[in-house]
């Protein structure tokens, strides 16, 4: 799947993610905005990819981030903060892909997310999730592409992947991997996780500090 961090990056992860993580602000608009701080992580993916699940699993809360078998209900830009030391900004994104969804909605949402991406300086890399079960859809690619294009750094994590036999996401990974290649501003490894087993919940924490390190190094 990919390369495993070592111990001391797992443990590196584990202690960024032990302090308390607090909602700051709902951005509903780009004017809305708050100032930027720290380094900003953000979570992209298609409604009911299981990012709010992600989120309060990486945290160790269960209702940090809302979860909801309604697609579509994060309709803003979340902000979480990680303890002051840290540094850390977690930013949970709009979900996307959505077809009931008015397409004034799907607009503005679609505007919000462009306009965020290519205004945060602080903002070090999009994890942009996708469901193990079903893989790539076209709608991810148009996100990518729009990554690109903004020459934001993003990396593919899978969800889900307890629910999926380990040959067909190794192959799923394989596949995902070959579709990165043509995207310049695409990191080449993909994660498996589950929120529900806490699988690569550790490495997805160590690859998070080893960026944190990065970026504040």
């Amino acid at each position: 799947m990919s390369a495993e961090p070592d111990a001391d990056l797992i443990e590196q992860g584990r202690k960024l993610f032990a302090g308390e993580f607090r909602f700051i602000w709902a951005a509903p608009t780009i004017e809305t905005l708050p100032p930027m701080a720290g380094v900003e992580i953000a979570f992209a993916g298609r409604s009911n990819v299981g990012k709010s699940s992600l989120i309060n699993a990486l945290t160790g809360r269960n209702a940090l981030a809302r979860t909801s078998s309604t697609p579509g209900r994060t309709q803003e830009l979340i902000f979480f903060d990680g303890p002051e030391h840290t540094g850390l900004r977690l930013v949970d994104m709009p979900g996307y892909g959505y077809a009931s969804a008015p397409k004034t909605k799907v607009t503005a949402w679609t505007a919000l997310i462009h306009k965020y991406l290519q205004g945060r300086s602080n903002l070090a890399r999009v994890y942009v999730l996708v469901d193990a079960r079903h893989g790539l859809k076209e709608v991810d690619l148009d996100v990518f592409k729009t990554l690109d294009r903004s020459a934001v750094s993003y990396q593919v994590v899978l969800t889900k992947a307890d629910q999926v036999k380990p040959v067909e996401l190794e192959s799923r990974i394989g596949d995902i991997k070959a579709a990165l290649s043509t995207h310049p501003a695409a990191f080449p490894n993909v994660l498996a996780t589950s929120s529900q087993t806490s699988a690569g919940i550790a490495e997805l924490r160590a690859a998070i500090a080893r960026l944190l390190g990065e970026r504040q190094g």
